[in-house]
């Protein structure tokens, strides 16, 4: 049997977990000398790369001496946690990354939580100890003081414990210890995780937690072999988690190694590979011996929190900047991502409708931001919390919000949350200027609230928020206070209409932009809805006039993203996004129907 360790490494946002992972792949000579290798090979994707975060879990290997090491790259967001809950039970043992000058953050305490449950002993990595305010002895008792109100066993509590600059390629021991290189981290990975259990001699098992796809293959699972080996061609048995077992053949075998994937003929236990065959390959399925078929448990999956309903473009510019703009293409590419996306559902809802279920907006919107790249054209609806029964009682989800925001700041911010049903459950001041809050939130009160907080903060806050658990529904959530100024013609906006417009409130649009009727063109500064008229001229006449000349100056507009203008909505609007532009819009573009609707509705 080879001489296998599997790791997962886990973090909140922004800790440095990918850029660690980067250098233990060029440290441990896994890149012949002549390979270019960017920053950040393993966010491969192009919004992963954009953001700088990471979305998809992803798994590479190296070798350091003579053993073979495999990695598994987990993202850090609330939205994404269902990636890294799977990927736990595929390891035997976890680097906990945690930055040593922002400390333990709720992310953390999520991610630190699954892998206390499922037994594994984490390695901590007190990463960035070049910061300036890094203060690691302080990190290190917070992580001691979470490990212990998670009920961590005594085993767990002697955690080891690494320093590191993973951006400059180095770990140590102790702090004294000079800056040379990984190495100290290498060793402690040897010393501190287990062997996979298990032997190639009992009959085959094996988990799949991810999928990929592939147009010629199928469907690729990635599993991790808990027992017996397994070689290309070999019969097996796939047995699914709802008791169904089928019989098929490993048409292709892929082993890992840095970012190659490599045809290989056989793999014994512990190891982790990609196999294809079938093409009813779920995330949680077993493979194992037709002769002696023992399936291991199937894999908990998180509920989806909230959900959005994606709808044909039936708008005046519909089908001008897109290539796919049909309720069919739409059903297909969402039909495609349910294959590999395993976090979310999707419904047909009919009339070209369909509700995405998923576990926040950011991941909802990932999917429409890749959508729109691939030149689908959609209408996306105001986000949704999904309602549960339990018991008999309604119930909405709960999240633990955790604010950092600065001192000046705090009573704002906690009076806007107190407005949304926010409950307060501690407050620190972390001592540069700053304060941290938590709070408990039903989601709902979250919708909207992100654009408003960074208004509050001067930009200076940082929002952090993770699924608590499900609860009696609160009562009414306060919505956005302002109304929107809509278009009430068809044309071109001009600037001299935008430059009367702008005492009305914000715009969201330059001079020269489309425009149709019931399209927004801004933010209302009063509560009510406004039709205005963004296309009128100036009208010319040959008598010149002292001070009607004066230069048009405009206030640059506030440019909506996705995520913005998904927060932005009412119940009666709409985002419509297509491959060149993001606009907003009534639900009813003409404004008597608008009018009756809302009678009816009020």
């Amino acid at each position: 049997m080879e001489n296998i360790r599997n790791i997962a490494v886990i973090a909140h946002v922004d800790h440095g977990k990918t850029t660690l992972v980067d250098e233990l792949l060029k440290q441990s000579g896994t890149f012949n000398e002549h390979q270019s290798v960017g920053e950040r090979v393993m966010d491969s994707n192009d919004i992963e790369r954009e953001r700088g975060i990471t979305i998809l879990s992803k798994n590479t290997a190296i070798r350091y001496k003579d053993t073979k090491i495999n990695i598994i790259d987990t993202p850090g967001h609330a939205d994404f946690g269902g990636e890294v809950e799977r990927v736990l039970k595929m390891v035997d043992g976890v680097l906990l990354l945690v930055d040593a000058q922002e400390g333990v953050m709720p992310q953390t305490k999520f991610v630190v939580k699954k892998a206390l449950s499922l037994g594994l002993r984490p390695i901590v990595v007190v990463n960035k100890i070049d910061k300036p305010a890094g203060d690691p002895e302080r990190v290190i008792n917070e992580i001691f003081d979470l490990f212990v109100a998670l009920d961590a066993s005594d085993e767990q509590l002697e955690f080891p414990v690494v320093y590191a600059a993973a951006k400059n390629g180095y770990a140590k021991l102790n702090l004294e210890d000079e800056n040379v290189n990984l190495q100290p981290l290498f060793e402690t990975i040897l010393a501190h995780v287990p062997r996979p259990s298990g032997s190639d001699e009992n009959p085959l098992q094996l988990q799949v937690f991810t999928l990929d796809y592939d147009n010629y293959v199928g469907k690729i699972g990635i599993a991790r072999i808990f027992n017996g080996k397994i070689s290309k061609n070999q019969n097996v048995t796939l047995a699914k988690a709802d008791g169904s077992k089928t019989t098929g053949r490993i048409s292709k075998l892929i082993g890992f190694m840095g970012l190659e994937r490599t045809d290989i003929n056989e793999a014994g236990t512990g190891d982790i590979v990609a196999i294809a065959g079938f093409e009813a390959l779920d995330v949680g399925d077993s493979v194992v011996d037709p002769n002696n078929p023992m399936p291991l448990d199937p894999l908990h999956i998180e509920e989806p929190t909230l959900s959005v309903v994606f709808s044909v473009n039936d708008g005046p510019l519909a089908g001008t900047e897109g290539k796919h703009v049909t309720s069919n293409k739409i059903d297909e590419r969402l039909a495609n991502e349910m294959k590999t996306n395993i976090a979310m559902r999707y419904e047909n809802i009919g009339e070209g409708k369909f509700k995405v279920s998923g576990r926040g907006e950011l991941q909802i919107t990932i999917l429409a931001e890749n959508m729109r790249r691939e030149g689908y054209e959609f209408l996306l609806g105001r986000p949704e919390v999904i309602v549960k029964e339990i018991d008999g009682v309604r119930c909405e989800p709960f999240e633990l919000l955790v604010i950092d925001a600065p001192d000046d700041c705090t009573g704002t911010v906690i009076e806007k949350l107190g407005k949304r049903k926010a409950e307060m459950v501690s407050m620190n001041p972390t001592g540069d200027g700053q304060t941290r809050i938590e709070f408990e939130i039903p989601a709902r009160g979250l919708i909207g609230f992100r654009s408003q907080f960074l208004t509050d903060t001067k930009g200076e806050g940082v929002m952090n928020h993770s699924f608590l658990e499900f609860r009696p529904l609160s009562g009414s959530v306060e919505h956005r206070t302002n109304g929107s100024l809509c278009s009430m013609e068809n044309g071109v906006a001009l600037a001299y209409s935008l430059f009367n417009l702008q005492d009305r409130g914000v715009l969201f649009i330059d001079p020269q932009t489309k425009v149709y009727v019931g399209m927004i063109i801004g933010e209302h500064s009063r509560p009510n809805d406004l039709d205005v008229n963004p296309i009128k001229g100036k009208n010319l006449t040959n008598v010149r006039a002292s001070g009607s000349d004066d230069a048009i100056k405009l206030v640059p507009p506030r440019k909506l993203n996705l995520e913005r203008a998904l927060e932005w909505i009412e119940d009666d609007e709409l985002v419509e996004v297509t491959p060149i532009n993001i606009r907003v819009r009534k639900r009813y573009l003409d404004p008597t129907q608008r009018k009756r609707m809302a009678k009816q509705v009020g």
